[in-house]
């Protein structure tokens, strides 16, 4: 994609952190983008944040939910009619020893983390092969690295990496590209975090939005189909 000017994009869990970071980004370079969040409210404060103009559109959106992603795309069409880019980036992180993780728990990361990928790309794969679109996934070093008491976040990690490198052999005839991110630790509120000057040592939201940018604008017959991506340098304790 030389020019990126109007071109659409959807970024799942758009309100804050990474998502967020993504489309300032994206939106600097001219295209239009949705965001959802799985509750209006929050979704609707940071497109007013992020855009004055008719560049953004807030969904209310559970990736979890299947036909909640069916709709969203439908109204990023509706509304735009077409969608070039797709962020599966919506993720949660709950952390615990394994023998005292919850069902509750359990579910809701693969729910979120593994199956909303694949929801996400299932509602928006047809609007991709028509614009022979571009579709990442938002994974972690988490999904090549286990740690204790991330039995949970690691399977849904380690699931979206491979869902992803799978989709991206099926896609691709149709001239679909597909990439899964890995970063490390990035400077957010996951997991409860209060980002503040401390966390300045983490890669921050918005160098994963120049990430995209610049597979965006990879030439087409190139793929980074997996990017690990960390801090150049780790924190100083």
């Amino acid at each position: 994609m030389k020019d990126l000017k109007n071109k659409v994009a959807y970024i799942t869990g758009g309100s804050k952190g990474i998502g967020y970071g993504v489309a300032q980004k994206l939106l600097e370079a001219g295209m239009r983008v949705a965001v959802s969040g799985r509750t209006l409210k929050s979704v609707k404060a940071a497109a007013a944040h992020l855009a004055k103009d008719d560049q953004v559109l807030a969904i209310e959106s559970d990736v979890a939910d299947h036909d909640d992603e069916k709709k969203a795309v439908q109204e990023i069409l509706d509304k735009w009619g077409q969608l070039d880019v797709v962020l599966a980036n919506a993720g949660v992180g709950n952390f615990a020893p394994i023998d005292e993780m919850s069902d509750k728990d359990w579910h809701q990361m693969i729910d979120t983390n593994l199956s909303g990928a694949f929801h996400t790309l299932q509602a928006s794969v047809e609007a991709l092969k028509k614009s022979k679109g571009y579709y990442m996934t938002l994974a972690s070093l988490a999904g090549c690295n286990f740690f204790a008491n991330g039995a949970g976040y690691n399977a849904s990690k380690f699931g979206v990496v491979g869902f992803t490198q799978a989709a991206m052999l099926d896609l691709r005839k149709y001239d679909i590209k597909v990439s899964t991110i890995m970063p490390g630790s990035v400077k957010t509120h996951f997991a409860g975090n209060e980002p503040d000057s401390s966390d300045d040592w983490k890669i921050h939201p918005e160098d994963i939005g120049e990430l995209v940018i610049d597979l965006l604008k990879m030439h087409p017959r190139t793929l980074p189909s997996k990017i690990e991506v960390r801090p150049s340098r780790p924190d100083k304790k």
